[in-house]
């Protein structure tokens, strides 16, 4: 390991809540709990603005694969405060293959890519496509994040809709994708649960996610509960 990256890991480690690291590991199967070090996201977020821009953040940006799961947190949130769209997405690729859990996966999204939505499509569609349950979950994750406002297009569902895997981590998100697009897109998105157009799981996960959130009113929850399907 460098030197710096070294350096890194060990303002990570006197950073260390061994509460919040038992509670913390247990919410991620897919993480041996032996590389969780227990950093809570604020404090991992100060120690990334404190280094964006230096040196050791350069070399620490390279330095994968990462042995611990805060130090690759510590990276996605690296790679945020990255102002260059061309540098942050070359990144985000660079280092979308090395996430192994839904926390990292969804914690990052760099502030860029908002300026940038055009172009962002083309990778999104990449991710979608990539069959890797991280890569197409985070694929799902931008489309959700900056294409069911201003930029949205109906199609987008087809997109999220067309990702067809048994992996728990990507169906979640996919039921999240079409629980929040019935939020904020009624018109286009309840059709394809009234026509029940998506698989039986993700139809009634949907359903469920939908009905537990606060952005639904109370009419759309009665009448989605009356959606849900056993075949």
């Amino acid at each position: 390991m460098e030197p710096e990256a070294e350096i890194i890991r060990t303002q990570l480690f006197a950073l260390r809540d061994e509460t919040y690291r038992t509670f913390h590991s247990a919410l991620m199967p897919t993480v041996p709990p032996e590389t969780v070090i227990g950093v809570r996201v604020p404090a991992l977020r100060r120690l990334a603005k404190q280094l964006a821009g230096t040196a050791q953040a350069e070399v620490f940006l390279q330095a994968l694969p990462h042995g611990y799961y805060e130090e690759n947190n510590l990276h996605a949130f690296l790679i945020e405060l990255i102002r260059d769209y061309d540098r942050a997405l070359a990144e985000t690729e660079a280092f979308l293959p090395y996430i192994n859990n839904w926390a990292t996966c969804d914690c990052f999204c760099p502030k860029v890519f908002a300026k940038h939505k055009k172009e962002l499509l083309v990778p999104i569609r990449r991710w979608l496509d990539s069959g890797e349950v991280y890569t197409v979950r985070y694929g799902m994750e931008m489309l959700m994040r900056y294409y069911l406002d201003d930029a949205f297009r109906p199609e987008y569902l087809e997109w999220a809709a067309d990702v067809h895997s048994t992996e728990y981590y990507i169906n979640m998100m996919r039921a999240w994708y079409f629980a929040t697009a019935l939020a904020k897109q009624p018109d286009a998105a309840l059709p394809w649960l009234t026509e029940k157009r998506l698989d039986l799981w993700t139809h009634n996960k949907a359903i469920q996610k939908a009905v537990e959130s606060r952005r639904i009113p109370p009419g759309m929850k009665q009448l989605l509960r009356g959606l849900r399907s056993r075949s």
